[in-house]
């Protein structure tokens, strides 16, 4: 089977600039250790607030960004990955048994590194 990397390169590079958008709004991004950071917003940071359930409500807001910030980023590190092994001419082989990943599960996550049989 002869892989349209052209084709996946477009879908991957879509996905990143989608993922890049929805993370540069939950946080920043630290090219050093090319790793993503939720950024609290100023009234998460008074830590003079009165009212106890204000303080915990902004601290529940900001772990759920941190969560979702932490979900796209590993996708976005897979996508990455992903985008390398085309450059590398390594794209679309299971990372486990080395085969082929099919078309229908490339299709249905360009980023994916491991075939049917290898799935986890």
């Amino acid at each position: 089977m002869n892989i349209d990397t052209k084709h996946f390169k477009t879908v991957l590079e879509k996905e990143k600039e989608v993922l890049m958008d929805e993370m540069s709004e939950l946080g920043i991004f630290n090219p050093k250790t090319r790793s993503w950071s939720a950024t609290p917003n100023p009234e998460e940071m008074a830590v003079n607030e009165a009212d106890e359930n204000d303080r915990a409500d902004r601290g529940e807001d900001f772990q759920e960004r941190t969560s979702t910030l932490n979900t796209l980023e590993k996708r976005w590190k897979e996508v990455e990955k992903a985008l390398e092994n085309i450059e590398k001419q390594n794209y679309g082989k299971c990372e486990i048994g080395g085969e082929e990943i099919e078309k229908d599960r490339l299709e249905a996550n360009a980023a994916a590194f491991s075939c049917k049989k290898h799935m986890r």
